[in-house]
């Protein structure tokens, strides 16, 4: 069997960093494995897989040192056009490798650039379109798509030149337990298909059953590795302890299903209360107020949301209430309307009708605005500043020692006072996701709104990002998260609200 990855002593320094993201790592994949690289968050295995499709030092600028062949091809004296055929890759955010408007044009770019014919190109984007059952959204446009439904598009994408090598970083960082199914039984049909599968992965248990091997990454070192046999074998603490996520979700799964069962019950104890108010539609207390006449901070009322134009969609929302002291999980599938609830409770969109609620007041979009602060899904969207710290002291009294002082607890909290002076754009995915958390703890905002908090987050971060939601919870901030996290969700929500069921209904 061929090696589709050899690694030889191989070693990289991006052009901004004093030291090595990875360091003198030594690999082979036979083709046809399916390997996960796993490790905490910034530990080198983003970059090594940066060095494997050829990214680096193609396209990522530093110090490379050693030899990394890659399907046959020296990555570092090939032009990444020889790679491009053989060579698949789904980035962390899959906006990043986006080219086209309409997710048709997206299919067909690959292989438009490689001179295909206009039939065959017409015949795969079918094949591919059906394969990973994405045919309604072929006349969609990526723009309007949510961040799972656009992550699968990315995984089509990568496939449509039929590479025989594919790299995937983080799949299924913005995906709901249904899409990672889904997700799994595509990477099982393509490691059956003979393709050769790099997965650089948190999320750890839907990788059971399909990978053969796990790397684990330590500062940017290999500090072991695994058959999948060995692995699946090591106790739960011996997983905790290399700050690697769990391989069992099913106790999660279980605290999940309480949690929104607690939810329906506090549902109907308010309907039959008789108040008037829980009679046209179900409404959900879901928090427990002090007292008796504890008013909700938000709330909505026969709200739809949505947006128009062509791609537009319209969702009914039930009456919602959110309390202060409550982290209220909202879940559900990949395009159920999420996303766009939290930026209505924003103000980020105007309803289609009905009405948000603050303090029991119809609420105008920039009442909302000055309330809430949203933590966005691509947080690439809200990091404006020069370093870490200003992006922290946006908008505040720098000269004021108490915001000082609260600046520098919040950066030793979240681990970024080592990254201060540092643009927030040249950090990870993960430590980016912190900052703009960082943002949100600074803000003093009532309402607090994350979503998908832990995309790109290992286990210690992620369980750090729960700490912090609690910490807010008891100053009594109103804390909505969501997630498609199930440990975060079983571990640090106090409600969860599934919007798929029996909540929501698609207009």
């Amino acid at each position: 069997m061929t090696a589709e990855v050899y690694s030889n002593n191989v070693s990289f320094t991006y052009d901004h960093a004093d030291e090595p993201a990875v360091i003198n790592t030594m690999l082979s994949i036979p083709s046809g494995q399916c390997v996960v690289l796993c490790g905490a968050s910034g530990c080198g295995k983003t970059t090594y897989s940066r060095i494997i499709n050829g990214l680096i030092p193609q396209f990522f600028h530093g110090e490379f040192n050693g030899e990394q062949r890659t399907c046959g091809f020296d990555t570092a004296a090939e032009s990444i056009d020889r790679l491009t055929p053989v060579v698949g890759s789904v980035f962390q955010n899959p906006k990043t490798q986006y080219f086209n408007a309409k997710v048709i044009d997206e299919l067909a770019f690959p292989a438009e650039n490689m001179g295909l014919e206009p039939e065959a190109i017409n015949h795969r984007i079918v094949q591919t379109a059906q394969r990973f059952a994405i045919e309604p959204l072929l006349d969609r446009s990526i723009f309007h798509l949510s961040g799972g439904q656009k992550q699968r598009i990315a995984l089509a994408a990568a496939t449509m030149l039929h590479p025989k090598l594919l790299v995937l970083d983080e799949p299924t960082s913005n995906l709901d337990k249904v899409a990672i199914a889904e997700m799994r039984e595509l990477i099982a049909q393509l490691k059956a298909s003979g393709m050769t599968i790099v997965v650089a992965e948190h999320r750890l248990a839907w990788l059971n059953g399909i990978a053969d091997r796990y790397v684990i990454f330590d500062n940017g070192r290999i500090s072991h590795e695994y058959e999948a046999s060995e692995f699946l074998a090591l106790s739960p603490g011996c997983i905790a302890a290399m700050g690697l996520r769990t391989l069992d979700l099913q106790p999660y799964r279980q605290r999940i299903a309480l949690l929104e069962s607690q939810t329906n019950e506090r549902e109907l104890t308010a309907s039959n209360m008789g108040d008037g108010s829980g009679s046209a539609s179900m409404q959900h207390n879901l928090a427990q107020p002090s007292s008796s006449n504890s008013r909700p901070l938000l709330s909505t009322r026969h709200l739809s949301i949505g947006y128009r134009g062509r791609d537009g969609f319209s969702r009914t929302i039930p009456d919602l209430d959110f309390y202060s002291g409550q982290i209220i999980g909202l879940m559900g599938h990949n395009g159920c309307g999420k996303t766009t609830l939290v930026r209505t409770l924003t103000g980020l969109i105007k309803p289609v009708s009905g009405k948000v609620m603050l303090n029991g007041k119809p609420a105008k979009p920039r009442d909302l605005t000055r309330t809430g602060f949203l933590v966005m899904q691509d947080v690439n969207y809200q990091l404006f500043s020069d370093s870490v710290r200003e992006e922290l002291l946006l908008g505040l009294n720098e000269t004021d020692p108490a915001i000082i002082e609260r600046c520098n607890q919040v950066l030793e909290d979240l681990d970024l006072t080592q990254f201060v002076d540092r643009h927030p754009m040249s950090l990870s995915g993960g430590q980016k996701q912190r900052v703009a958390i960082g943002s949100a703890l600074m803000c003093g905002k009532d309402l607090i709104i994350l979503d998908e908090p832990t995309s790109g987050l290992d286990r210690y971060h992620m369980e750090q990002v729960g700490e912090l939601l609690h910490q807010l919870a008891a100053q009594g901030k109103t804390v909505l998260v969501v997630t498609h996290d199930e440990e975060l969700a079983a571990g640090w929500c106090t409600s969860i609200i599934n919007l798929e069921h029996p909540y929501s209904k698609t207009e």
